[in-house]
């Protein structure tokens, strides 16, 4: 037997629903575990794939002066979002020569990843405020080990530059005892000694938690205030602020030796009562969800049966008492990183995947008066 809804108010889609106040209280609450630090935020990917425009406006409503992309063009959209608030915006992908015009027009800062970059910038933009990343231990971008010593040794080369920071990243700041975290900053002390007066900036969410030692002038938050557990298998003080509601389309009573979905991949032993929902890999929830993910209705939790499709899921509502088609199911919230852990990914990478499809619903913060 099949039950489907007769008269729907509005229409059956899938709702991405942000809260802009909690995310204004996660700010705070990096704020107060680094007293001694400026607190900055990381909005590359579409302020993590949510919503620049409402995420900026909200950051500098709760106090936010620094801002980082990766893009250019990322840092032009965020200049447009503050709409006049004053901020310093860094591009972490370096300083090209073709972006100089783009850069200047918005007002935006450099995160120079090279010493060639570097003696660029003198030669055609000297007066251009910038940053240097230095790696301590990703080896990813910045001046590697040798290009560090060649600058400490040669601190004239940065005379007439306007360094308005210097940074590094951690590798492995979500495993709180790994190794590496020491020693990253340690090199990074070292360096931030050679260059008195510049603020320097180490930890991201994860490197928050670490303690002060890791704290140094300015913190780059991103996922923590958007709710994500900066170091899964740890306790985290950041509240969730976003959350899927998924309208039930249908509800499906099994027989046993009924399966669902694509492939058959999940097999009834007994009876059990499926709602099919509106929403799927296309609105970001992944494919590989159905491996063990779940959501929930009035709190009690769904589990996703056979296989997550383009636009649809399955949830087994068999426990979940009186439910009906058009009652939504909720994905995210508190158990962001249980679904991430389902789909073998990580929080970030799943919030980026937060599809366009979703009607978008934001939560109003508080305006700054």
């Amino acid at each position: 037997m099949t039950t489907s809804p007769t008269d729907t108010a509005t229409e059956p889609a899938p709702r991405l629903i942000i809260d802009l106040a909690v995310i204004q209280q996660n700010y705070a609450k990096v704020r107060e575990l680094a007293p001694n630090a400026e607190a900055g935020a990381v909005v590359k990917a579409n302020g993590y794939g949510l919503g620049a425009t409402e995420i900026i406006p909200a950051l500098a409503d709760a106090g936010c002066r620094n801002f980082y992309v990766a893009h250019t063009t990322e840092g032009r959209e965020a200049r447009q979002a503050l709409a006049g608030r004053p901020a310093n915006i860094y591009v972490f992908n370096g300083f090209w020569a073709s972006e100089l015009p783009a850069l200047r027009q918005s007002e935006l800062f450099p995160v120079i990843n090279e010493l060639a970059q570097l003696e660029a910038l003198r030669e055609l933009a000297p007066d251009l405020p910038c940053a240097i990343h230095f790696d301590t231990g990703m080896n990813r971008l910045g001046l590697g080990a040798d290009e560090t010593e060649l600058l400490i040794r040669e601190p004239s080369r940065l005379d007439a530059i306007d360094v308005r920071q210097i940074m590094s990243h951690l590798a492995c700041g979500d495993d709180p005892e790994h190794p590496l975290n020491a020693q990253q900053r340690d090199r990074f002390a070292r360096i931030r000694a050679a260059f008195p007066g510049i603020p320097a900036s180490l930890s991201n969410s994860a490197g928050l938690l670490l303690g002060p030692d890791y704290h140094f002038d300015v913190i780059r938050p991103g996922l923590a205030l958007f709710g994500g557990v900066p170091a899964p298998g740890h306790p985290s003080p950041f509240e969730p602020a976003v959350e899927i509601d998924a309208p039930i389309l249908q509800i499906r009573d099994l027989k046993p030796g009924d399966t669902i979905g694509y492939g058959a991949t999940y097999t009834a032993n007994e009876p059990r009562r499926i709602a099919t929902v509106a929403a799927g890999y296309a609105d970001g929830l992944l494919r590989a969800f159905g491996n063990g993910g779940y959501g929930r209705i009035h709190d009690h939790r769904v589990p996703i049966t056979g296989r997550v499709s383009m636009d649809l899921i399955g949830v087994d509502v068999t426990e979940a008492g009186d439910v009906k088609p058009g009652d939504p199911v909720c994905f995210l919230g508190h158990d962001i990183e249980d679904m991430a852990d389902s789909a073998a990914t990580i929080s970030y990478e799943f919030l980026v995947r937060l599809g366009l499809r979703f009607h978008r619903i934001y939560k109003p913060g508080k305006t700054k008066r």
